[in-house]
């Protein structure tokens, strides 16, 4: 280089100009004859982004026999118990890439749990229209044909307890589909009972935190449990319904499930209805005593995610039917019962339950973390034909449910590949943590230079409802009619369900310690009959 110089300046000025001018000219025909090579079709892209999560599906179901050890970057790495050191007694470094990744990624392996439905089973299957009835009362097209068939994922669950609880605790379960249909995704999120605990949605975050672990003592703590119960009358015939052995059903397969909430139907013309869908097991109900609930959870803590599994790999496919009520706006005007409380249900002998279809579960996961895990579900997830009703607890639901997704798996977490629909998805919700599917270069607002288009209105919802009366600070009041029920329910038990219901609440009520609550939830009970009242009080040593 050196002697390249000193050569150099040693030549006359008028051959060193030659010189230079020759390699600048030179050089930028080099460019130009460099440019042309790579002049290209504009409209293909050179690099598709998403070429390398589609080389990892590619290789998603390969044993790993076929493959080697790679970082999470792809590059080979000999060994994944190997880390850099300082010969081999001295300190391990940071270049221990290896080591780092793993450990890294290890502390951050789970989502947030579930504060409710904490521990859950799944599977995947479809939904099967097998009458006109959803047709003649919906526009939505998952009804349109009998025979028609909608994909299906389900995640069937506990509710109150941890992720680490036994399949077998003395609780509700959950019963929730995600079906894809050509129109979206449409969320069905049932309980394996047709009531609830209370009817006022800011009640819901004090009653679940009353059933989970002691703040102090980290243990479940039963005058809690009871606390909450006894001061609220509404809650009675859930509680009795969660005391007989419906509240330990045999894993997930023989319980069937309601949606509890009221929603509306409505077809092309704008007429509606209001509905309730309940599916109903075709295995048939069955459910533990309550020490057969108890030695189950000793025996096989998992018994009910593993029953569904072990039945679907065996070839013997659980279904559910699903049903429909349906009222008139008149008829709820003049039904006996609030139909927008979900602490009532509407009595089968005044509203028939209607077939729809049948939801069939075919196929177990490949990876629960991927499938059931990050699956989320929200009401609010419903296609036209199908809306929210005035249902108080829905419309928290409607919010709730959608922001604990938000929360456990991020702004994006619709993109994930269990929870996405299979119809395209053109908005404006942009950008965020772990965005895979931006939108491309589409504007990110409604812009005039690309007019994103709008799907017809295809009724008008206008005068659906018209309210009366101006916005109030509301908390519904207990009243006799919240009785009615749970003495149905107890005048329709057989006396074995009868004293198996008596002596459930005696084994779990006479834990707690407070007889103030023993006392003020016996009374509840002898108000809705005098003599399960007085063999409960009996029981747990309290005087009425």
């Amino acid at each position: 280089m050196w002697r390249a110089t000193i050569l150099l300046t040693q030549l006359p000025f008028i051959d060193r100009m030659y010189f230079f001018a020759s390699l600048l000219f030179s050089g930028a025909a080099i460019a130009v004859a460099h440019a042309e090579e790579a002049k290209r079709d504009a409209s293909q892209p050179y690099f598709n982004i998403y070429q390398g999560p589609n080389e990892q599906d590619s290789i998603i179901n390969d044993p790993s026999t076929q493959l080697d050890y790679t970082l999470s970057g792809g590059e080979a790495y000999p060994n994944p118990y190997m880390a850099d050191r300082l010969g081999t007694t001295g300190p391990l470094l940071i270049s221990s890439t290896n080591l780092i990744e793993s450990l890294a990624h290890f502390v951050r392996e789970r989502v947030p749990e579930r504060t409710v439905h904490a521990k859950g089973a799944g599977a995947h299957g479809w939904f099967e229209v097998t009458t006109p009835v959803g047709a003649n009362y919906s526009m939505a097209s998952v009804f349109s044909e009998v025979g028609k068939r909608t994909p299906v994922t389900a995640r069937l669950s506990t509710i109150a307890g941890n992720l680490g609880n036994a399949d077998t605790v003395r609780d509700l379960r959950g019963l929730a589909f995600k079906l894809r249909t050509e129109d979206g995704i449409l969320d069905w999120v049932f309980l394996n009972h047709p009531v609830f605990w209370l009817r006022d949605p800011a009640k819901f975050p004090h009653f679940i935190r009353s059933q989970k672990r002691n703040p102090q003592t980290n243990t479940v703590d039963y005058n809690n449990f009871w606390d909450y119960l006894s001061a609220n009358n509404e809650s009675i015939y859930q509680v009795m319904r969660t005391m007989t052995d419906l509240g330990t059903p045999y894993g997930f397969r023989h319980m069937s499930g309601w949606s509890g909430n009221t929603f509306r139907a409505v077809k092309a013309d704008g007429s509606w209805v209001y509905i309730k869908t309940i599916a109903v097991t075709d295995q048939g109900i069955r459910n533990n005593t309550n020490d057969e609930a108890i030695v189950q959870a000793g025996v096989s803590p998992d018994f009910g995610v593993q029953d569904l599994y072990d039945s679907i790999a065996a070839g013997n496919y659980p279904s559910w039917t699903i049903y429909w009520q349906i009222m008139t706006p008149q008829q709820a005007e003049n039904y006996k019962y609030n139909i927008l409380d979900l602490t009532k249900e509407w009595l089968v002998e005044d509203v028939p339950y209607q077939e729809i279809g049948r939801i069939t579960l075919v196929q177990n996961p490949t990876n629960h973390f991927a499938e059931v895990e990050q699956i989320g579900f929200d009401p609010a997830n419903m296609p036209y034909g199908l809306e929210a009703s005035a249902d108080p607890t829905l419309q928290a639901r409607l919010f709730a449910y959608a922001d604990a997704q938000r929360y456990r798996t991020g702004v994006n977490g619709r993109q994930l590949p269990i929870n996405c629909p299979l119809n395209p998805v053109a908005n404006f919700l942009r950008d965020g943590a772990m965005n895979f599917n931006n939108q491309g270069n589409r504007p990110n607002f409604w812009s005039q230079q690309d007019l994103l288009g709008l799907a017809p209105r295809p009724y008008n919802d206008d005068n659906h409802t018209i309210w009366t009366g101006g916005a109030v600070k509301y908390l519904s009041v207990p009243s006799e009619i919240d009785f009615d029920q749970p003495r149905i329910f107890w005048n329709g038990l057989s006396e074995r369900d009868q004293n198996n219901l008596i002596s459930n609440v005696i084994w779990h009520l006479g834990q707690a310690s407070d007889m103030a609550i023993r006392t003020k939830q016996c009374q509840l009970f002898q108000h809705v009959n005098e003599t399960l009242g007085q063999a409960i009080a009996m029981g747990v040593n309290v005087t009425l």
